[in-house]
C-alpha cells in the first residue's frame, strides 16, 4: 500500500491506516505529484497525452504515477511491462469492508487458517493461476447482472456438456503458470524452465481452444456463451512460437540458464560443434591421429598433449626426418627434438586444440545467447500470451465452479437489478461442507425472503440455535450469486447488491484501546452511516457488551435507523426479545425465530426458521449443555424465577437478601442425592462373570427400569 509521506502524516490518515502498518510504504511526496506522475506516466507508454487512455482526474495520476515511481525504485531500471492505466467504475464491484471480510472468513477463517474459510470450502480450480482469479473475484463480487450472468452463462454451457468439462479440466492439470513465468522473463529473472513453461502453456492453450472450436460447431446443445467465444479467442493460436520453443528448449531444462545444458541438440549447428569439441575431444583426437598415421605411414605416430605445448605429434627418432623431408614438411610443423622421439604440429591440430580449450566457455556463451534470443520473441509477444494467460484462468474458473455445481448441488442465482431478495433452502457452504466431512447430520436448509414489505427480519431464539450461521449464509449466498457462482439453495433471487455489511461475533483491539463493545459499536457506526437501499445488512447481538437497559436501547434505535433511514435489506440477530414490539410500528420489519423444543428439561436445537418470536433465550439450558456445575445451574434457575416474577425495581436488590451470592442453598430437587440408588445397589449384587449372555441381557433391563422407576426421586 503506497502512501505519501505528506498524507500520511496527517494524523486521521494515521490512524484509519493502522491496521494496514505492515504493508504501508511511505513515497516521497514529489514522486506522488500530480504534475510528475503524468510525465512520468507519458514517458512509460511513449505518449505525448494520456487522453486516449481516458479521463483522470489529479488523484488518479497521482495514484497511478506513485505506482511507477515505486516500480522504478524498487525493480532498478528492470520495469516489468505494464499496460497503460484504465479508470474502474466505483460501483462495478460490491464494497466489502474489513470487518465484514473477517466476520464473514472469506479467504481466512479468525485464526488466520485458509483451511475452513469460503475460499477453500469453494476452491476446484487446478491452476495456480484460477486459483488466483478465483480469490480476486472472491474478494471483488460484481454490480451489474449483465456481467454476472455471462459467468453464469459459462458455467452453465459447460455443465451441460460433461464430458468436454472433464476434458477442459484434465487439461487444466497439465498447465504450468504461464503469468508467472511471462512476469519473470519479462524481468529478466527467468530461466530455461519459465521458457519451457510457456511453450508448455500455450500448447494447452491451444488444445483448450481446439475443444471450444470443436464443441461450438454442436449447436443442438446450446449456442456457446459469449464470455466462451471470447476466451476462445483469447487462447489463440501460438503455433509459430510453441515450434520455435520446443525445438530450441530440451524437455526437463535445469532451473538456471547459467548451468548450461538446456538448448536441444539439433536446434544450433555452432554450439552443436563446441559441445562435440567439449564432451567428445578424446574422441576427435583418436580419429585425427588415425588419419595422421594414414597420412605417414607411420603406425607408431601417436598424438599426445602436456600443459606445455598442448597438442601435439610424437614419432620415434627414426622416422624424424622422414616428417622433415617434403612434402611432408609442409603439413607437420616441427617442434621439439628429444633422445627418442621427434614432436611435431599441424595447424590443423593447433586449431582443434585452441578449439577443445575454449569449447566449454564458447558453449556456454553460446546458449546464453539463445536463451536471450528466445526471451526476446516471449516478450514480442507478451500481449498474445497475457491473453492466452487470462483466457486459460477463466475457463478454469468456469470448470472448477462447474465441478463444484455438480458435486454440491448448487442452483444458479437469479440476479437483477431490483430489491428483491428470495433464497429458498438455503444452505451454509462452510459448515455443510464441515458436516460431510464429519458424516454427521445433514445441514438444515432454511428460506429467506427480504422482498418488499419485510426487508428487516428480526431473528430470535437461543444460543447455539443457529441465528449466527444463518445470517452468514445469505451473505455468503449473496457473496457467490454476484462473483458469478452457483448458490447453495434450491432457488434464489437477488437484487443486486451495493455494499455488504456483517457485525457478527465479538472482539476487542486492545492495541488501540478498544473494548468488545467499543469495536462493535465503531463497526455499527460505520454500517448505519454507509449502507443504502440497494445494501445488505446483518447484525448480530447489537448491544450485548453493555448494561441491558442501554443495549436494549441502542439496539432498539439502530433498528429504526436501518428502518427508516438506510431503508436496507438487514437481518438483525438479537436476544432482546422487546424489539420485536417495533413490528407493530415499523411496517417493514418481519419477526422470525429459530426454533427450538424442551425435552425432560433439556432444550433441542431444531435449527429451523420460521415466522415469530422466541418467548424466552434458554441460556440456563446451553449453560447446561457447556458442562457448568449442577450447583450453578441450580443457583440460576432460582435466581431466573425471582427475576422474571419480581415487580418491583428493586427486585435485584431484594434477591441479594433472599438469595445471598455466595448461598449453599440448592433447591431440595435439584440436590445431589445423598447415598447410592436403588440401581446402583442391585448393580452391587451382580457378579459378572457369573452371568451368562440371556442373564445379563435380564439385569439390564432390570437396572434400566429401576432408574426410570426412580428418576423422579
Amino acid at each position: 500500500l503506497l502512501v505519501s509521506e505528506k498524507v500520511a502524516a496527517l494524523a486521521e490518515i494515521a490512524s484509519a491506516l493502522e491496521d494496514w502498518w505492515p504493508v504501508v510504504t511511505s513515497m516521497p511526496s514529489a514522486s506522488t505529484s500530480s504534475g510528475r506522475a503524468e510525465s512520468n506516466l507519458k514517458k512509460q507508454f511513449g505518449v505525448s497525452s494520456l487522453d486516449g487512455f481516458g479521463h483522470f482526474s489529479r488523484a488518479d495520476l497521482a495514484a497511478a504515477g506513485g505506482i511507477v515511481a515505486y516500480l522504478e525504485d524498487t525493480q532498478k531500471g528492470s520495469l516489468p511491462r505494464l499496460q497503460p492505466p484504465k479508470q474502474a467504475d466505483s460501483g462495478a464491484v460490491m464494497a466489502i469492508d474489513s470487518a465484514t471480510r473477517r466476520n464473514l472468513e472469506l479467504s481466512r477463517t479468525m485464526l488466520g487458517d485458509r483451511n475452513g474459510s469460503l475460499l477453500d470450502t469453494i476452491d476446484r480450480t487446478l491452476t495456480s493461476a484460477g486459483a488466483r482469479m478465483l480469490a480476486d473475484r472472491l474478494a471483488s463480487p460484481l454490480c451489474g447482472p449483465q456481467a454476472i450472468d455471462d459467468r453464469l452463462n459459462m458455467v452453465d454451457w459447460l455443465l451441460a456438456r460433461p464430458g468436454l468439462l472433464g476434458k477442459v479440466r484434465q487439461s487444466m492439470t497439465q498447465c504450468p503458470d504461464l503469468e508467472r513465468a511471462l512476469s519473470r522473463i519479462s524481468l529478466g529473472r527467468g530461466g530455461p524452465r519459465d521458457i519451457k513453461a510457456i511453450q508448455r502453456g500455450l500448447e494447452q492453450a491451444f488444445h483448450l481452444r481446439n475443444m471450444l472450436v470443436k464443441a461450438r460447431g454442436q449447436e443442438s446443445l446450446g449456442k456457446m456463451p459469449n464470455g466462451l467465444s471470447l476466451v476462445e479467442g483469447d487462447l489463440g493460436n501460438h503455433g509459430a512460437l510453441i515450434d520455435l520453443l520446443s525445438r530450441a528448449i530440451v524437455e526437463e531444462p535445469p532451473l538456471l540458464s547459467r548451468d548450461g545444458g538446456f538448448v536441444a541438440e539439433g536446434y544450433d549447428a555452432a554450439l552443436d560443434e563446441l559441445r562435440q569439441l567439449r564432451d567428445h575431444s578424446r574422441q576427435l583426437i583418436a580419429e585425427l591421429q588415425g588419419t595422421y598415421r594414414d597420412q605417414t605411414a607411420i603406425s607408431s605416430l601417436k598424438v599426445k598433449h602436456n600443459n606445455v605445448l598442448g597438442y601435439y605429434i610424437e614419432v620415434p627418432a627414426a622416422h624424424g626426418d622422414k616428417l622433415m623431408s617434403a612434402p611432408l614438411n609442409e603439413t607437420y610443423i616441427h617442434r621439439q627434438t628429444m633422445a627418442g622421439a621427434v614432436r611435431f604440429n599441424t595447424t590443423e591440430l593447433a586449431s582443434l586444440d585452441q578449439r577443445i580449450s575454449r569449447a566449454g566457455d564458447q558453449a556456454l556463451a553460446t546458449e546464453l545467447s539463445i536463451f536471450e534470443k528466445m526471451a526476446n520473441e516471449i516478450s514480442a509477444h507478451w500481449a498474445a500470451i497475457t491473453l492466452a494467460a487470462q483466457a486459460v484462468s477463466q475457463l478454469d474458473v468456469a470448470a472448477a465452479t462447474a465441478e463444484l455445481t455438480h458435486e454440491q448441488n448448487l442452483c444458479r442465482p437469479r440476479v437483477d437489478d431490483s430489491l428483491a431478495f428470495e433464497i429458498v433452502q438455503g444452505r451454509h457452504p462452510v459448515v455443510e461442507a464441515a458436516l460431510a466431512k464429519l458424516q454427521d447430520t445433514p445441514f438444515i436448509a432454511n428460506d429467506c425472503d427480504l422482498g418488499d414489505g419485510k426487508r428487516l427480519w428480526l431473528v430470535t431464539g437461543p444460543n447455539m440455535a443457529g441465528k449466527s450461521t444463518f445470517l452468514r449464509q445469505n451473505a455468503l449466498i449473496v457473496i457467490l450469486a454476484q462473483m458469478g457462482c452457483y448458490v447453495p439453495a434450491r432457488s434464489a433471487h437477488i437484487g443486486v447488491v451495493d455494499r455488504l455489511f456483517s457485525r457478527v461475533g465479538a472482539a476487542d483491539d486492545l492495541a488501540r484501546g478498544r473494548s468488545t463493545f467499543m469495536v462493535e459499536m465503531v463497526e455499527t457506526a460505520a454500517i448505519l452511516n454507509q449502507a443504502t437501499k440497494h445494501s445488505l445488512v446483518i447484525l448480530d447481538e447489537i448491544g450485548r457488551g453493555t448494561a441491558t437497559y442501554d443495549g436494549l436501547s441502542i439496539a432498539w434505535a439502530t433498528v429504526e435507523h436501518l428502518h427508516d433511514i438506510n431503508a436496507c435489506r438487514a437481518l438483525f440477530a438479537t436476544h432482546y426479545h422487546e424489539l420485536t414490539a417495533l413490528a407493530e410500528t415499523l411496517s417493514h420489519i418481519a419477526p422470525h425465530t429459530v426454533r427450538v423444543r424442551e425435552w425432560k428439561g433439556d432444550v433441542v436445537f431444531l435449527h429451523e426458521v420460521g415466522a415469530g418470536t422466541a418467548d424466552r433465550s434458554y441460556g440456563i439450558q446451553v449453560a447446561k449443555l457447556a458442562g457448568l456445575p449442577p450447583t450453578v445451574i441450580s443457583r440460576a434457575k432460582d435466581v431466573l424465577e425471582r427475576l422474571e416474577s419480581a415487580e418491583t425495581a428493586n427486585a435485584a436488590r431484594e434477591l441479594t437478601d433472599l438469595l445471598p451470592l455466595f448461598s449453599t442453598h440448592v433447591s431440595q430437587h435439584n440436590a445431589a442425592p445423598s447415598g447410592p440408588s436403588v440401581a446402583d445397589l442391585a448393580l452391587d449384587d451382580i457378579n459378572p462373570d457369573e452371568l451368562s449372555p440371556r442373564e445379563a441381557l435380564e439385569h439390564l433391563y432390570r437396572l434400566k427400569q429401576l432408574r426410570d422407576d426412580n428418576s423422579g426421586d
